[in-house]
């Protein structure tokens, strides 16, 4: 125990005080006596108290012992984690009572598995998840640093192989140098296991069509066997053959041709008998072919795209060209073509997620599309809200149009069990489509089933759509199937209104309970003009029934075993029953804005009979329109791609004369080349960097301005990256990364406009489409540097020692450095100088009279003594107040004559008796009290009774007056000695 000080500097104010300790002495004239003594002494404390608060007095005590952190490397490459359970907890034997021991897991990330306390570690476990997929140490040995006491000699003692693949343990090592805290380190041996890897995969990243190439496969192997190694060009196998392995580095070479442009992802797998690892038995590559531009024609009925084949080939543009139900189904595919053509295709024939990976073509890979109509197309086809709408330059419905015919729709929605899950969902949204496709004037009722109908919405015109739509997505799904009832009901209330247009949708997945007459009830439909079309989802479907209920009722039916293509069913009925989108009507079509496109009408253009009418979006560009004013060809800008939509269709029946006409083909050449994505002359470059779970992207470009890039996964998950500038023409960016592939990368500078991702009609600023490659993390990469070296670095380097895993007890051994626990009293000293300084106010501002302090004490305690009366008190007053007899008074009062003695005082001093009334009342309670006076020749003093009375024994006026006088003035003083002690 001890005293020490922050600052010795501060205590040569000494000096200074013990000069002003000595002005304040002198000063202190006006107090005397220990007043004086003790208000400079209260002063001098108070001085010295600051005076050792500012030097930062503290009291010390010093401790020895010991405080470890156990830093335990618990990421993949490591041994089992027993291992390191079982060495900590050795470690307890030779701990001290008073020792503290702490324990951090390290992996990607770092986690406290135990607080440094004294508690015993011989029951230690592992609780807490880390990312195992790394290894990064500095994390953990910074995290370790915080958990050491300050009143301990502390120590790290790290378990690890040493094989860190993120961040820098030497570099936090030399941190914990000049903190003085020395890292001991256990170097593990990694874990022995029979693993093949594929270590890397390459081949040139740009390739031009039909060019030939090498892609080679490197592989590590601790052990020598039969393998299979297969590689994948976008998930299709383009090679699979048995090879042999040797233990240690294998090389495989392939041979390839570049057979289809567009970038395209490689993947090499290896398979081979008790590989115990299989995180790294895969590796990806990328390449682009490039090649002259292609078109990927989507026809949707047979010789819907026979005219767009020869426009085609006209303009020496290649193409393939297929049904719907051939549409890719991977992203990276669509990246092989330069624009989609649509060629009267229903959205019913498409999924969901082949129109997203569409729309995303366009917006984000630059991707040109073109959609032409048709009796399947545009709202005819089901496109309302889906994404293909988003892309195209037109609304599919009609916008503040001509009188369309009122309708009353009904929705026969199954809600029974086998719905449940994403059925009743897209359910929910197919009702939901077809809602908000509809007018105020129209009425809309929702039934939905199971073994029983329950109307959800009665049938009611359509003021509040968000009320009906909020009412359809409350539907459960559960129950069993009966639709019979359901229909029947729907019919029953749909006769009684009074609309245009009457119609039923049908959606189930199920088979009917009963099975009743529905050639009756179809009947009567068809009498009161009440058509259904019946929607039939899965192979558990009563197909044959809800076919024949269809054509029974007039109606259409359908079926898909894809759930997405149901909002696009209904919408498409929602738009069919209305009969008003196609308009047929001769015209010839008027120019509009399309600037650069206005030479290839100069000479002017032929007639059109038919077109599906549809509303133009806010920014596009309308070519050419019909009287109505319609859109008959509209383009815009969408994101980094180009759309067009043609309105008419090009088999003949509508647009006949377009077909026969001798520029046709020379006029659509050029609009498809015109949604062809425009690379600049200098391409971005793109690198990427992984480090633990984020990847770096690093991009040269010259051009200026902000650069945004969107990367697309395997899943079509879609993230956005900011790309901050670093230097002139370059820049970084980061994001996270869950798992290796390739992934697609749109780089550009053109930011999104608009709720629908128009751009309006420019033509933007740098746009490429590329990707980067994820490999398998490091941590499951067979030949690491060996870790131990950096390991014997590192105890080097901070002063700590190479311990051995068999001798845990070595862990508490070596000097224990003594620390000091130190308390700083610098607060309790300023309270104490507060608490003086008041006194030391008081003692120099506040006078006490001790005296009749004392005096009052000692008249409340004889007031209050046994036995007492208030007579006694009075008495005793009268004898203890001194008698003085004046100086003019020499003579006894039986020698003066009755006048004199009758006569009260004058109130002067000549002339009178007594000098004032104080001195009578001392006088008469001194001759009271039986006090000599100096007038008596004797001294002796006359008796009380001889001295207050005249001759012949009577009693003086005077004396009884003067009697009376001291008792009430007694009285008094009494009287508020107790209104005090009140």
């Amino acid at each position: 125990m001890g005293l020490q000080f922050k600052s010795l500097l501060a205590l040569l104010l000494l000096v200074p005080a013990a000069a002003y300790m000595v002005w304040v002495w002198r000063r202190a004239g006006r107090l005397s006596g220990w007043r004086k003594r003790l208000a400079v002494a209260l002063r001098g404390l108070v001085v010295l108290l600051l005076i050792l608060s500012l030097a930062g007095l503290q009291s010390y005590a010093t401790i020895e012992r010991k405080a470890i952190v156990f830093v335990a490397d618990r990421s993949d490459s490591m041994t089992d984690s027993s291992v390191l359970e079982a060495y900590i907890r050795q470690t307890e034997e030779a701990k001290a009572q008073r020792d503290a021991a702490g324990v951090v897991s390290a992996g990607l990330d770092a986690a406290i598995e135990k607080a440094a306390d004294t508690g015993s570690v011989d029951t230690f476990a592992f609780g807490s998840r880390i990312n195992t997929q790394f290894t990064r140490l500095d994390e953990a040995l910074q995290l370790a640093e915080t958990l050491l006491p300050t009143d301990a000699s502390p120590r790290i003692v790290l378990l690890s192989d040493g094989r860190e693949n993120v961040g820098d343990m030497l570099r936090q090592g030399k941190l914990l140098r000049d903190k003085g805290i020395p890292v001991d380190v256990v170097p593990l041996p990694a874990k022995e296991r029979k693993d093949a890897s594929v270590d890397t995969l390459s081949l040139p990243e740009k390739l031009y069509l039909a060019e030939q190439y090498s892609l080679e496969v490197a592989v590590s192997s601790t052990f020598a066997g039969p393998a299979v190694l297969r590689v994948y060009e976008d998930n299709r196998e383009i090679s699979g053959q048995q090879v042999t392995l040797e233990k240690g580095q294998n090389r495989f070479v392939l041979r390839g041709l570049a057979k289809e442009q567009g970038l395209h992802r490689y993947r090499a797998e290896l398979y081979a008998d008790g590989d115990e690892v299989s995180a790294n038995n895969a590796a990806y590559a990328f390449s682009r072919v490039t090649g002259p531009p292609k078109v990927l024609l989507v026809e949707g009925s047979e010789g819907a795209a026979q005219s767009l084949k020869a426009v085609l080939d006209a303009g020496l543009v290649p193409y393939d060209a297929i049904v719907p139900e051939m549409l890719p189904r991977e992203l990276a595919d669509y990246s092989a073509y330069d624009s989609v053509v649509l060629a009267n295709v229903p959205a019913t024939s498409m999924s969901e997620s082949q129109m997203t990976m569409i729309e995303q073509s366009v917006r984000d890979y630059g991707i040109g599309l073109v959609m032409t109509g048709g009796e399947d197309s545009f709202g005819l086809g089901g496109y309302f809200k889906t994404p293909i709408e988003r892309a195209l330059p037109v609304y599919m419905d009609l916008r503040g149009k001509r009188e369309i015919p009122s309708l009353a729709l009904m929705l026969v929605l199954d809600k029974s069990g086998s719905m449940s899950g994403g059925g009743i969902e897209l359910a929910q949204e197919a009702a939901t489509r077809t809602i908000q496709l509809m007018r105020e004037q129209d009425t809309i009722g929702v039934v939905a089933f199971d073994s029983s109908p329950w109307w959800v919405v009665e049938p009611q015109l359509l003021k509040d759509p968000k009320q009906v739509i909020d009412k359809v997505n409350s539907i459960q799904a559960d129950g069993g199937t009966e639709i019979y009832a359901a229909v029947e009901q729907a019919y029953a209330k749909l006769r009684k209104v009074d609309a245009q247009r009457k119609h039923i949708i049908l959606l189930t997945d199920g088979q009917s309970a009963t099975n009743p007459n529905y050639a009756s009830l179809a009947g009567d439909m068809v009498k009161d003009n009440i058509t259904l079309s019946s929607v039939a989802i899965g192979d558990g479907a009563d197909t044959q029934l809800l076919e024949q209920l269809a054509r029974m009722a007039k109606g259409r039916y359908y079926f898909t075993n894809d759930q997405s293509t149901v909002p696009a069913i209904f919408s498409r009925e929602a738009v069919l029953i209305s009969r008003t989108y196609i308009v047929d009507q001769p015209f010839v079509p008027s120019i509009g804005q399309a600037a650069d496109w206005n030479p290839l009408f100069a000479g002017g253009v032929p007639r059109v009979h038919a077109y599906i009418a549809t509303t133009p979006k806010e920014t596009a560009e309308i070519a050419l329109t019909s009287p109505e004013p319609d859109p008959l060809l509209a383009r815009w800008q969408y994101g980094a791609g180009k759309a067009v939509a043609w309105t008419s269709d090009l088999t003949g029946k509508w647009a006949g004369d377009w077909v026969a006409w001798d520029r046709f083909q020379d006029v659509f050449s050029r609009i498809v080349k015109w949604t062809f994505p425009q690379f600049q002359a200098s391409p971005i470059e793109l690198t990427s960097r992984l480090e633990g779970g984020s990847v770096t992207l690093d991009v040269i470009s010259a051009a200026g301005g902000a650069l945004k890039a969107i990367v697309t996964d395997e899943e079509l998950k879609q993230t956005e990256v900011t790309l901050e500038p670093t230097v002139p023409g370059e820049y970084t960016g980061q994001l996270a990364i869950g798992k290796p592939g390739v992934y697609l990368t749109q780089i550009s500078s053109v930011p999104e406009e608009g709720s629908e991702g128009g751009t309006g009609n420019g033509t933007g600023g740098i746009a490429a489409t590329t990707g980067f490659v994820i490999p398998y993390s490091p941590e499951y990469r067979i030949g690491a540097d060996d870790g131990a070296d950096k390991l014997k670095q590192l105890a080097e380097l901070t002063g700590g020692r190479v311990l051995q895993l068999d001798k845990p007890g070595d862990a508490f051994g070596g000097e224990t450095t003594a620390k000091k626990r130190v308390r700083d009293l610098s607060q309790a000293l300023l309270i104490a100088a507060l608490l003086l300084w008041l006194a030391d106010i008081a003692v120099r501002r506040l006078h006490i009279p001790w005296r009749k302090l004392l005096a009052a004490l000692r008249m409340s305690a004889g007031r209050t003594s046994p036995g007492g009366s208030g007579r006694d008190t009075v008495e005793r007053l009268r004898s203890r107040v001194p008698a003085r007899a004046p100086e003019r008074e020499r003579f006894p009062a039986e020698a003066r004559s009755d006048t004199q003695a009758a006569q009260p005082p004058s109130g002067g001093k000549r002339g009178t008796e007594w000098d004032s009334p104080t001195e009578h009342a001392g006088r008469t309670n001194a001759s009271a009290g039986g006090l000599p006076t100096s007038g008596s020749p004797s001294g002796e003093a006359p008796s009380a009774q001889a001295a207050a009375t005249r001759p012949g024994g009577r009693t003086s006026p005077s004396a009884q007056a003067e009697e009376g006088g001291a008792e009430e003035r007694l009285n008094r003083l009494l009287a508020a000695k107790k209104r005090r002690e009140r």
